[in-house]
């Protein structure tokens, strides 16, 4: 075991040394590498063929200007990216981000997670992650078009439906996918359908796309919580966050009884004692894209707080973190089992700490770790590229049906590992197993790529 340790430590100081501006993707890398260090010694090929060395290191990365033009005629300059870590198992699956905080560490951490993650799946989707630290929060649809089609004018020559299948995440919604499909068949002057998903239904998205990640989170809280016999009904259930993943996931939570009490977005919170009027909440973000702030006017009862971290000092049962990385730190985590949580959910992209994971499994929280918990994105999104290959699309259920299936699978997957390798409550390192044996062996088949 000893000799695995060093091996892990070897190729984080290799990280540190190469990419010493990259303190997250490390962070990432290392959280995901010591939990595999039982399977180092139960394989000590994976370390003759150096997979740990060539499975940090992404295939491709891909930098390029993207230069547009706002309402008033003046010239912007954005930088856009797009990480290609690995197709180990099919073509690069993974979301593009368009948001300020977007740089190269953020990419290759959330990157080096889709890997895992569509892994997790069962589906045949390699990892990438892409974007630009343009901020469309603010911009008028036509600025948000001008810079899209600037951006799939450079993207489009590395991307396809058997090479690399974009969709959306923060800041890149229905509408920016609309616009870079747009131009990727104006450039292309093809109907090549499944080179995005997240498409609106009209054109050949899939149904229950929109609702598919969170939807999945709450499917998989509901196997772990039903693995323990208990029941989410009658639960208080803190939510941050106010788009699809936070909407759908609020739908879902109170389809098995639960009640909701906030919602929030980035300049505050809403408490609403009597449970989250979720049809006032999709007004006012989907409809009139507005702040969550407005939800007190319409409801007395509530309670609108600024800032997000007060979030997490709310009573409850279950919390779902569904906002952005990094959300839930140490001290949040310590308020929330102090205020007796029973269970975590992530339903973003890394929304807790290691610091705060380690807490909340020191204290026997039940922990959902997002790479596994919030997949059901990518799975729907997988299966929309399926449909495209039939010519098809599959009605709501038929996507739901098949979405509950990948859920229970990769809960089971994951806790079949924990207990083999690890604690059996140890979901974080039963999920980065699961993944991490999968995309391994199929690397070794695949010879020295």
């Amino acid at each position: 075991m000893a000799d695995m340790k060093q091996y892990v430590q070897d190729t984080l100081d290799l990280i540190a040394k190469r990419d010493p501006d990259q303190p997250q993707f490390k962070n990432t890398v290392s959280k995901v590498l010591e939990s595999v260090i039982p399977v180092l010694e139960a394989h000590p090929e994976f370390k003759e063929q150096k997979i740990l060395e060539r499975i940090i290191e992404p295939e491709r990365v891909i930098t390029f200007r993207v230069p547009w033009q706002d309402d008033k005629g003046e010239v912007h300059v954005n930088r856009g990216f797009r990480v290609q870590m690995s197709s180990a198992i099919g073509p690069y699956k993974g979301g593009l981000r368009f948001h300020p905080s977007v740089n190269l560490d953020i990419l290759k951490f959330l990157a080096f997670e889709q890997v895992f993650k569509n892994a997790l799946s069962g589906l045949p989707i390699g990892g990438a992650k892409g974007g630009s630290d343009f901020d469309p929060h603010g911009k008028s649809d036509n600025e948000v078009m001008h810079f899209c089609q600037s951006f799939m004018t450079e993207l489009y020559r590395h991307i396809g439906p058997d090479v690399d299948v974009p969709a959306g995440d923060i800041g890149v919604g229905g509408r920016e996918v609309g616009y870079l499909y747009g131009q990727y068949k104006r450039i292309r002057d093809s109907y090549d359908a499944g080179v995005l998903t997240g498409k609106r239904v009209d054109y050949w998205g899939s149904l229950a796309r929109t609702e598919a990640t969170g939807y999945g989170l709450l499917y998989f809280v509901k196997n772990m919580l039903d693995a323990k016999d208990i029941s989410l009904k009658d639960k208080t259930v803190v939510v941050s966050g106010s788009g699809n993943v936070a909407t759908y996931a609020i739908e879902k939570a109170q389809a098995f009884g639960a009640k909701v009490v906030t919602c929030s977005d980035s300049n505050g919170y809403v408490y609403d004692p009597n449970g989250i009027d979720l049809a006032a909440v999709k007004e006012i973000k989907q409809v009139r894209r507005g702040r969550i702030k407005e939800y007190v006017e319409t409801h007395p009862q509530a309670e609108y707080h600024e800032g997000c971290k007060g979030v997490w000092t709310v009573k409850c049962d279950v919390a779902l973190p569904c906002a952005t990385q990094g959300e839930i730190d140490l001290e949040s985590a310590k308020a929330l089992v102090a205020n007796g949580v029973i269970a975590v959910g992530e339903g973003a992209n890394m929304p807790s700490t290691l610091d705060a994971i380690a807490y909340f499994q020191q204290n026997k929280v039940l922990f959902a770790p997002g790479k596994a918990a919030n997949a059901g994105g990518v799975s729907v999104s997988a299966l929309e590229m399926a449909q495209n290959s039939e010519r098809l699309q599959w009605t709501f259920e038929e996507v739901d049906g098949k979405l509950q299936d990948i859920m229970a699978n990769i809960y089971k997957n994951a806790k079949a590992n924990a207990e083999k390798y690890a604690d059996p409550d140890d979901l974080v390192a039963g999920a980065n197993i699961t993944a991490f044996v999968k995309v391994a062996n199929v690397m070794l088949a695949h010879g020295l790529v």
